[in-house]
């Protein structure tokens, strides 16, 4: 089995080879390896992905003993996540990790998709994945949301995947996920942040749109980027040509996100992350 060792702490002389040499001395394959340093604030980050049978809490002790005091150590093999799904009404992004998902080709077990509507039931079942329809109507939004954790905690997923999951999120239902809470922003952030951003890309006559995968903070569409695409556009475009254009860069630039993560390929930093491709 493959596994992921991810650390990032302040920089100083000798790092990669002190946790290079722990990874020989308990008789580990590294199987490729990523380093970066943040220049702004000296702070080093490093990838190794590798091999080998070992006993994980001396293999961490000597890692916490080599490294500041302050190092963040995660370490995780390489089996798929566990995921719930949130979803509206759009299907795109919704059916494109369905399909990976019954194909295996996600990196991530998809649990559950709750859904404040009941549009995307026929297509979720079909693809033997349980949906859970939590209506919004007639009750507060804290009421809302009490019930989706409510089924979400049911799950106990690793993270909560929001696919054109359009309701913004109390600052109380996002805490309970930290860095665990990911979604598909149909623009190129930082640019159109909110609601109808085909229709303000329109109105600004830009010559590309884009989408956004992020992790969702309290402030909106102002999360860690994770991954971007965009595609060219132009004046013969309206908004609604450029909602339909755009689809195709949504769902695939939240799937793209979506490996990376669950791959243990990117580091939050402050409110930026740190990619190793």
């Amino acid at each position: 089995m493959i596994r992921f060792l991810l650390i990032d702490c302040p920089d100083e002389p000798g790092l990669v080879y002190r946790i290079t040499e722990i990874l020989y001395r308990h008789g580990l394959n590294v199987l490729r390896n990523g380093e970066f340093v943040e220049r702004e604030d000296s702070h080093f980050f490093m990838r190794t992905e590798f091999e080998g049978d070992f006993e994980q809490e001396a293999l961490l002790r000597d890692l916490r003993a080599a490294l500041p005091a302050s190092a963040r150590i995660r370490l995780r093999d390489d089996r798929p996540r566990r995921i719930v799904v949130l979803a509206t009404k759009e299907h795109h992004c919704l059916s494109e990790l369905l399909v990976r998902h019954f194909f295996g080709q996600l990196q991530a077990d998809i649990l559950a998709v709750i859904s404040n509507h009941n549009n995307l039931r026929e297509l979720t079942e079909r693809l033997n994945v349980p949906y859970h329809h939590i209506s919004a109507e007639g009750i507060s939004r804290e009421a809302h949301e009490a019930s989706v954790l409510q089924q979400i905690a049911h799950y106990e997923p690793e993270f909560v995947v929001l696919a054109r999951y359009m309701r913004i999120l109390s600052p109380e239902f996002v805490a309970n996920f930290p860095e665990r809470l990911i979604n598909i922003h149909h623009s190129f952030l930082p640019a159109f942040i909110g609601a109808s951003p085909y229709a303000q890309a329109y109105a600004r006559g830009v010559k590309s749109i884009g989408a956004t995968a992020h992790f969702v903070t309290d402030q909106l569409d102002q999360g860690p980027i994770i991954a971007q695409s965009v595609i060219p556009t132009d004046h013969t475009q309206n908004a609604h040509d450029m909602a339909q254009a755009g689809r195709d860069v949504e769902k695939l630039t939240l799937a793209r996100a979506l490996t990376l993560v669950f791959r243990e390929q990117v580091a939050v930093h402050r409110n930026k992350t740190i990619v190793f491709e």
